[in-house]
């Protein structure tokens, strides 16, 4: 991103302890990877389909949970031309326990890029922690009028009567989901541009519906010049990398989930293209790499 729009003068800018953005260029696209914070969830929804041994040691050999783990919320700014682009919106503030996350509004606005600027919004999926921030008041009020908001049809059509049969969530997780989607339908209707299977958004930023996570589960692909970027929203989780076929319990198709994201680490492996995931810890920027029938994430250097 160009200085203009990434800081502020010292005496306005919002302090924090810890970054919480990160900047690169794909060719002539800039990119902007902002924390949203993080989210308490139990170890189990991220292995329904293996037994409580097998996942209290892969967690403990993480130096994570066993119990219960912090799971990161990432989005994505993104200019090409003249379109400025928000992927996904976070959290928000409006739900209860979880007051770690809901932190994008205040972190753009320390990055220095008012909300009026983004042209666009791009919803990988429409689960609450990927469209709550739009629900906040200070965003509604911020974003410019003619905003367009983009979004698989699939996935709008699908949560006008949800089926949650094939999910493993915590109550009252399901019907707040669903309670959300229809409030963000309500209130952003006027604004969606539906696509669906794919949509360039501009110049070199094309959104892809995958499914399997959502039924419109969408990822989005940043190409300029010979750089390659994907953000891959819920389609890869840290535990997915030695255990791809272990199933989340958010998934609302978990066998289409497990070929999707096998399908999309098998590419990434192929190709070196960076990859960005919503769940994957801040900045989350790293290649994939092949580890016989399992793969492994490969962290990318900070460029600062």
């Amino acid at each position: 991103m160009q200085t203009d729009i990434m800081e502020r003068p010292a005496a306005t800018r919002v302090e924090e302890l810890v970054p919480s953005r990160y900047a690169l260029k794909i060719g002539e696209i800039d990119v902007l990877v902002i924390s949203d914070g993080v989210l308490p969830l139990p170890t189990e929804t991220m292995s329904t389909n293996v037994d409580r041994e097998t996942r209290t040691a892969w967690f403990t050999d993480q130096f994570l949970g066993p119990d219960a783990f912090d799971w990161a919320l990432n989005v994505l700014v993104v200019r090409s031309g003249d379109r400025t682009i928000l992927v996904d919106a976070g959290l928000g503030g409006q739900f209860p326990g979880f007051p770690r996350a809901g932190q994008f509004p205040k972190r753009l606005e320390a990055a220095g890029i008012e909300l009026s600027a983004i042209t666009d919004v791009v919803l990988t999926h429409m689960h609450m922690d990927h469209i709550g921030g739009l629900l906040v008041d200070e965003v509604k009020d911020g974003l410019r009028p003619d905003v367009r908001v983009h979004a698989a049809a699939a996935e709008v059509e699908f949560w006008k009567a949800p089926d949650f049969s094939r999910t493993v969530m915590p109550s009252p997780i399901p019907e707040v989901l669903q309670a959300t989607a229809r409030q963000f339908v309500a209130e952003y209707g006027d604004k969606l541009r539906i696509f669906e299977t794919e949509h360039e958004v501009a110049p070199g930023v094309m959104v892809q519906r995958t499914g399997g996570h959502t039924p419109g589960h969408s990822v989005v692909r940043l190409a300029s010049g010979n750089d390659r970027l994907v953000f891959a929203g819920d389609a890869l989780f840290p535990v997915g990398f030695e255990h791809p076929d272990w199933q989340n319990g958010f998934e609302h198709d978990p066998e289409e989930a497990v070929q999707v994201r096998v399908r999309l680490m098998r590419e990434a492996a192929a190709t070196g293209e960076l990859v960005v995931a919503t769940h994957l810890p801040f900045p989350s920027v790293g290649r994939i790499g092949t580890d016989g029938d399992a793969f492994r994430w490969i962290a990318g250097f900070w460029d600062y």
